[in-house]
């Protein structure tokens, strides 16, 4: 898309009505280079965060007043006012192709921001606004780095004697950006939103755009696009309600995939909706260790006790009892307003499932397995993972329709295969963790991360002037963070007599789960490990705990060298796709779905657990073997399956709601449910187009 130049102004006489004012110390302006310096040098360097509001004000028929106010979280600092010949805005439409006023907009936010060595973090849009220039929100996002939320404000300002006037174009912008201001949370991400029946109010509830259904369609491939479309009409026009439930809003993959599912299906109409239970700690450590149990990467004498376990049901039914089953409740009966379709996910819970089917014997239920169940534990008489799958059967098997990761190994016998299909985790190629970001904004989440290791003592990142390997992930026992330290240790030994380029450092990070209780402890393990072992490298690896950005968790995939996925025990681990998205080769062991990500020896390399010598040959070879690099980066780029993406996720999910809604029997009996729902829509799969192998699962 053409855009326009940067010395192109406004026009109706070329006149500025009112610029932007404040003045950035030159000092810190010369300084702001120093965000690409590797050390600790720039991390004083002082990145202001400011919010903006933007507004528009119907001046003439002819001319368009645009007003840009800046607010830096305690009061307005800066505003500007542009008018715009609305004549002109026409003929460069047609001639560029694009809209002049939402150039306009991303090139004075975008020169503001170097200017002022600011990060503008959020954006309130007026929501005229929004509806005459459609694509600005979601510009502001993929280009700025910016978070549109949509506000309202009140044109008129009313006196004390009863008089009134109108607002000006740059009160109603300070309005919008205070009212932005105002739904950012102490962490200075937008505020997760439950709201009544505890239910994820995804977006805001709608209030911040990050995406157009254009955005979407692009994302996708032809065949997938086409596909989902029919069934997203059907499940639209028969006015289906459809509710998701699962235990957390915000943290593990599972939040991460229902964020996005949702806010790309109620774009496009659908009738969908999500809740989760009111937390409750003691309860995440019981669940925490019976997924642990299950993946057997627990000592065989932890157990689950039968009192445990009643604690997880007693949780789930008095959240269903209190909020989830009475009249229009999503577990009422249709007829009543409930859902037409009800999904499950997480084995914490499955109590829900009789519940439902209670209200409304003949009403669909589907239950999706996220994690690891390792069969040949469930199978051991008398042993811990037997114990907990027996207690999550007994509600399980009510369920109409049971998923699974793709995985053959993770369905224990208990499953009938007529109930079983396949259905892998997925991501979001634009929300924050993987949207392309340009430099601007890679360097501000780099310095975030900077000053995070120097508030927590920890060493610094030395890039650009020498690159780092990352493993981005939870610090969960079967992540295999140990062995991610010991084959950098090793590959350290092999590169030693290379430039000092060729010494890559060693980046371990992630998020956590409101319902995960172990990244403390697993934390304190690593740091342990590698000052008692390794203290000649602990200078060159950073192991952090980052806060809930997304894009930091970007930044720092986008600019690595190679990528590591070395878990013992795993689902299927999408981040791995994350990071061949990226053109980023990975090194990844034999554990669950991830094989089915990676091209051993194209897109990067497969290794067994626990193996730090391949580890560090592959290593080895990427960093001294430039060519090799190129063609492995771009194979990964190029070769990424829809299936992982949302709008393939939604097409395995609208189909399933689109056959069982109104009693239609779907009996997958150990189908992709891909590969059912591009071939009903007369969209089957063609040679050459990326798929996940199948292999696993037969």
């Amino acid at each position: 898309m053409t855009r326009p130049s940067a010395t192109r102004r406004f026009s109706v006489n070329k006149e500025i009505h009112h610029d932007f004012q404040a003045q950035h110390p030159q000092y810190h302006r010369t300084r702001s280079a120093g965000t690409k310096l590797p050390d600790r040098v720039d991390i004083g360097t002082d990145i202001s965060e400011f919010w903006a509001g933007l507004a528009t004000e119907q001046e003439t028929d002819k001319c368009l007043k645009i007003g840009i106010a800046v607010h830096d979280g305690t009061y307005g600092v800066d505003f500007a006012v542009h008018r715009v010949s609305l004549e002109e805005e026409e003929e460069y439409k047609k001639s560029e192709g694009t809209d002049w006023i939402a150039d306009h907009i991303i090139e004075e936010l975008s020169r503001y921001r170097k200017e002022h060595v600011c990060k503008i973090l959020g954006a309130g849009v007026i929501t005229d606004l929004d509806g005459q220039i459609p694509t600005l929100c979601s510009r502001l996002w993929s280009e700025l780095d910016i978070v549109p939320i949509l506000v309202t404000s009140n044109p008129i300002i009313r006196l004390v004697k009863g008089q009134s006037i109108p607002q000006r174009v740059d009160e109603v912008a300070d309005s919008a950006a205070r009212k932005c201001l105002a739904l950012y949370a102490p962490t200075k991400q937008p505020r997760l939103a439950i709201s009544f029946q505890n239910q994820v109010e995804v977006d805001l509830g709608g209030l911040i755009r990050l995406a157009t259904l254009e955005d979407y369609r692009t994302s996708a491939r032809e065949p997938t696009w086409n596909a989902v479309q029919k069934y997203i009409k059907d499940v639209v026009d028969r006015k289906l309600r459809v509710v998701y439930f699962s235990a957390t809003p915000q943290g593990g993959g599972v939040a991460l995939m229902r964020h996005a599912l949702l806010r790309f299906l109620k774009m496009s109409g659908v009738n969908v909706e999500w809740f989760v239970p009111k937390p409750r700690p003691d309860v995440f450590r019981i669940t925490k260790t019976n997924h642990n149990i299950l993946q057997g990467v627990v000592p065989s004498d932890v157990r689950a006790t039968d009192e445990q376990l009643g604690k997880i049901k007693e949780w789930i039914v008095d959240n269903a009892e209190r909020y989830w089953v009475g009249e229009g409740g999503p577990l009422s009966a249709p007829e009543d307003g409930g859902a037409d379709v009800i999904v499950v996910e997480d084995p914490q819970m499955p109590e829900l499932i009789p519940i439902a089917k209670k209200a409304a014997p003949d009403r669909p239920v589907i239950f999706r397995s996220h994690i690891e169940v390792r069969d040949d534990l469930v199978l051991e008489d008398g042993s811990a993972a037997q114990h907990v799958w027996q207690n999550m059967w007994s509600t399980i098997k009510q369920a109409d329709i049971f998923l699974s990761h793709p995985v053959k190994s993770f369905v224990p016998p208990d499953v009938r295969k007529e109930t079983l299909g396949w259905l892998p985790a997925t991501t979001d190629w634009l929300d924050g963790l993987n949207k392309t970001m340009d430099q601007w904004d890679l360097q501000y989440y780099l310095h975030v991360l900077r000053q995070t290791c120097h508030a927590q003592n920890l060493p610094q990142l030395a890039y650009p002037y020498r690159g780092y390997f990352t493993q981005v992930a939870r610090f969960d026992p079967s992540k295999g963070i140990p062995d991610v330290v010991k084959s950098y240790a090793r590959f350290r030994e092999l590169i030693k007599d290379g430039p000092n380029e060729q010494q890559h450092q060693l980046v371990i990070c992630g998020h956590g789960s409101v319902d995960d209780p172990d990244g403390t402890l697993i934390y304190d393990q690593t740091m342990e490990l590698i000052h008692k072992n390794y203290p000649d490298l602990a200078n060159d690896i950073v192991v952090v705990r980052l806060g809930p950005s997304d894009q930091i968790l970007n930044a720092i995939m986008s600019l690595c060298y190679v990528a590591f996925q070395l878990s013992t025990r795993e689902g299927f681990e999408v981040k791995v796709s994350e990071a061949l998205h990226k053109g980023k080769p990975i090194i990844a062991t034999l554990a669950g779905g991830i094989p089915l990500q990676v091209e051993d020896g194209k897109s990067g390399y497969l290794v067994e657990r626990g193996d730090h010598e391949a580890v560090a040959k592959h290593l080895y070879d990427l960093v001294t073997d430039k060519g090799l690099y190129q063609r492995m980066s771009e194979y990964a780029r190029t070769h990424v399956s829809d299936e992982v993406h949302t709008v393939g996720n939604a097409l395995s999910w609208m189909y399933m709601v689109s056959k069982v809604a109104g009693g239609q029997p779907l009996k997958p009996n150990g189908r992709w449910i891909n590969d059912m729902a591009r071939e009903e829509a007369g969209e089957p799969y063609k040679d050459g187009e990326p798929r996940l192998p199948r292999h696993l699962s037969t």
